[in-house]
């Protein structure tokens, strides 16, 4: 359970179930999100993106000893 403690700023501060917390950017929660709602977060990996991203910048590298 994670619950909006506060806003400061363009940063949501989190507080976990115990009391610990953290910083979101506003962003990305939903809009009309206020103090005291509680959230789910969930966090995935972009398998897709992550090997593109890879494959950029092997691309660049490469041709960095390439010239």
């Amino acid at each position: 359970m994670f619950i909006v403690d506060r806003f400061e700023g363009d940063w949501a501060i989190i507080e976990t179930e115990n009391r610990d917390t953290f910083n979101l950017p506003r962003f990305v929660l939903p809009p009309g999100i206020r103090e005291g709602d509680v959230i789910s977060i969930e966090v995935e990996i972009d398998l897709e993106v992550t090997k593109e991203r890879t494959e950029k910048s092997k691309r660049r590298l490469n041709n960095l000893f390439d010239e």
